[in-house]
């Protein structure tokens, strides 16, 4: 049906007979004369209809935007000083020698360009349309790219694609299962699965060694911009492997991406920072590296402090956390006011704060309540010269490092400080380390896992002293960002049972939810481990999306429907019935 693309044209093209087809993306009529410009998936080529087109002309003028049609013509080059710098076929352009419509188009819901400011909904709804925009279409061949870039590197690694089931058994893995009911076995559900993470492990079990997968995900949680309903992830493990293995495998195929889709080149390998010291210097456990500005505890610095709201949460055994912020005395009241607002959002009491003077002194509301040998202490501890601004958060030692982790990323972009980079601080991953095994969840009185059960720990008497366990846990993070999370697994089945036991998950609802894992641990398990990451968040980041919805070609929206689709929607009663089910009314209120 056509011979070229219509982007791919070019002057080495001149003089070419063609055939074209794609959507007319603009029609300018001048009477005798018609310019259309012919988009296809290539990218987008000037048609000229003139008088010499004969019928060509007046299909020409009887076409609309977005209509479907087919174009014979040949290839001239623009005459000097017309040419279309803004288009990779602007040297050339298709004297139409035959013009034929394949498809009429009503008049879209809206433009079809970037930067429209039609509301999102409407967009979702004519999502077809939607993706006919650039930048949009841009970013879902670059999922394209980054996928088969993956499937690459995994195969060259002698990793196989092994597809594991969708219709499973609830497993639940922190959030909510999407259940679906069975009609054959009624009063039974299967569920869509959270990750592969079991079925992956098995797999390994049963001696293929090297696995990967591109799977489709179903979590039902309350959804964020960078939260979907479904979502793609890249599924790995691997038996006989270390960390170091993982990483280096890792790190060859994001390089391999940034190579392909951005010509970037990623120094390998990464850094590696253990999660302690990120929470400690960053307040994060996927710390931005673009920049400094890195957190203080000034716990030492205030031993013996007069400042009664600091020696109160010391005394409790918290942290004061101090951040600097260079060049920071030029803000105003109103703008540290806002500071303490924001720290209030995230459930501070306050946020206090100081300008380092150039005697050297402290202007802060806490400076009549500190000597002169502390302030020169937090000073030094800070590193703040003159000029400076100091930040102090106070409380529990995480909620204060989380606290003023969140700050030092906002201060740093009002600020500017991410703003054009250099090349070399543009893309900064980083490996977060050393994971504590578990999290006390004081409302269950329990222990939680804090990567997922099946984490094995770096030490073997990790039960003495569950809270000062380390796990063989790594994630992987960009720019402030995780792109995934992995770990070595446990293969013992004695320890897996240990594991179970300790999260207060007891032997009989172990075998119940996990029966199936621990009986396959229990004949010959190799060693392994694995990671997986977020192929919808990779394509975000490389492509400066502002939202997960911005990469996935058919996205749910914050409240989980499809305005496309109309999904979820109800089912008739015969559907119910057969299944087993009926709808209740809701509960009455009060």
């Amino acid at each position: 049906m056509r011979t070229h693309g219509a982007g791919t044209l070019r002057s080495s093209n001149d003089g070419d007979e063609v055939l074209l087809a794609g959507w007319v993306a603009k029609r300018r009529d001048h009477g005798g004369v018609v310019f259309l410009d012919l988009r296809d998936r290539s990218g987008v080529c000037q048609v000229v209809a003139d008088p010499s087109a004969g019928e060509a002309l007046q299909a020409a003028h009887d076409v609309r935007t977005e209509y479907v049609v087919r174009v014979r013509g040949s290839v001239r080059v623009r005459p000097d000083g017309q040419a279309n710098e803004a288009l990779a076929s602007g040297e050339v352009e298709v004297a139409a020698s035959a013009l034929e419509v394949l498809s009429v188009a009503q008049t879209v819901p809206f433009p079809i360009e970037d930067g429209i400011e039609t509301d999102e909904s409407v967009r979702l709804t004519h999502r077809y349309v939607d993706l006919r925009r650039p930048a949009l279409a841009h970013r879902i061949r670059v999922r394209a790219q980054v996928t088969s870039v993956i499937r690459r590197v995994m195969e060259d690694h002698g990793f196989l694609d092994i597809e594991t089931p969708i219709l499973t058994r609830s497993t639940p893995e922190g959030a909510r299962d999407f259940l679906v009911p069975s009609r054959l076995q009624p009063r039974s559900f299967y569920a869509l699965p959270q990750s592969p993470q079991i079925f992956k492990q098995l797999l390994m079990v049963a001696g293929f060694e090297r696995y990967y997968q591109i799977a489709r995900c179903f979590r039902d949680e309350d959804l964020r911009a960078d939260r979907q309903p479904e979502f793609t992830q890249l599924d790995i493990e691997a038996s006989f492997i270390s960390s170091d293995d993982i990483y280096a495998v890792c790190e060859e195929m994001m390089a391999a991406v940034w190579d392909e889709v951005l010509d970037a080149q990623l120094p390998t390998p990464f850094p590696r920072i253990s999660y302690d010291e990120a929470m400690r210097r960053f307040g994060s456990d996927k710390p931005d590296l673009r920049f400094g500005m890195e957190l203080v505890d000034l716990n030492e610095a205030l031993e013996g402090t007069g400042v009664g709201v600091f020696k109160g949460v010391l005394d409790a055994g918290g942290s004061v956390v101090a951040l600097c912020v260079s060049g920071g005395g030029d803000m105003t009241r109103k703008q540290f006011d806002s500071w303490t607002d924001f720290a209030k959002r995230r459930g501070a009491k306050g946020l206090a704060w100081g300008v380092v003077e150039d005697d050297g002194s402290l202007r802060s509301p806490l400076a009549k309540f500190m000597e002169d040998a502390e302030v020169k202490r937090i000073l030094s501890a800070a590193e703040a010269d003159p000029g400076d601004a100091i930040f102090f958060g106070a409380g529990e030692t995480t909620f204060a490092r989380e606290l003023m982790g969140a700050l030092r990323v906002a201060v740093a972009s009002e600020r500017g400080l991410l703003d054009d980079l250099p090349e070399e601080d543009r893309w900064r991953f980083v490996w977060v380390t050393d994971w504590p095994m578990f999290e006390w969840d004081g409302d269950a009185d329990r222990w939680d896992a804090m990567h997922h059960p099946f984490t094995a720990p770096a030490e073997p008497g990790f039960a003495d002293d569950p809270g000062a366990a380390k796990a063989l846990a790594y994630d992987l993070a960009l720019n402030g960002t995780e792109l995934g999370g992995g770990s070595i697994r446990i293969h013992d089945r004695g320890m897996q049972e240990t594991v179970f036991s300790l999260l207060g998950i007891s032997a009989e609802e172990a075998d119940e939810r996990f029966g199936f894992l621990l009986r396959g641990l229990s004949y010959g398990a190799p060693p392994h481990g694995g990671i997986a990451f977020g192929i919808d968040r990779i394509v975000m980041l490389l492509t400066g999306a502002a939202s997960l919805r911005d990469v996935i070609p058919f996205p749910k929206t914050q409240s989980g429907g499809d305005p496309m689709t109309d999904a979820p929607a109800p089912v008739d009663t015969p559907q119910l019935s057969e299944l087993g089910l009926r709808i209740l009314p809701p509960p009455v209120k009060g």
